[in-house]
């Protein structure tokens, strides 16, 4: 078990420097698009715009001008991994905390396997009608709904754990 929660903690902190990493690139674009700091036009036509890095002229992110390209393709995207590397490093916490079979650690498998499950199609779906939804994005949907059932059997596991322990408790 000692590997497992080394291997947890690393996760972690990975997962968790991902998540923060996708909200800072998510406030430091909207600020960009919003005061048209640090942003300028990559085409001649202004369709597109390249979002620099910081105090530099390198083009960081190349962005399509189109409100609804900004909305459903590049902010919503951002916008759900930096949720979904969240979850996933409070699933990750889970393998490393003192007692595994607690009420809180279902409650993080719950939420990852629900957003997991029901929000890339509910996003893919609501997308549809402004932008093109490739075949991809569908593949990916299919991944996260995957991977939402398998941490649904996990949470049935734990459930299924902490229930036996409660009863344990008990006879002690």
């Amino acid at each position: 078990m000692r590997r497992t929660k080394i291997i947890s903690k690393i996760l972690f902190y990975i997962s968790r420097t991902l998540a923060m990493g996708y909200l800072l690139m998510i406030v430091y674009a909207v600020v960009c698009l919003l005061t048209g700091w640090n942003v300028q036009s990559a085409t001649s036509g202004g369709a597109f715009v390249n979002i620099l890095f910081p105090f530099t002229n390198s083009p960081f992110l190349i962005i399509d001008t189109a409100p609804t390209y900004i909305i459903f393709s590049f902010l919503l995207p951002l916008v759900l991994y930096s949720v979904f590397f969240w979850l996933a490093s409070e699933v990750f916490k889970v393998f490393h905390q003192p007692r595994l079979f607690s009420s809180e650690n279902v409650v993080h498998l719950r939420r990852f396997y629900l957003f997991n499950v029901f929000i890339p199609g509910a996003a893919a779906l609501l997308s549809r009608p402004f932008t093109v939804v490739e075949k991809d994005i569908w593949l990916l949907v299919i991944v996260h709904f995957f991977l939402g059932i398998f941490i649904y059997f996990l949470a049935a596991i734990f459930t299924q754990g902490l229930q036996l322990q409660k009863e344990q408790d008990l006879f002690i």
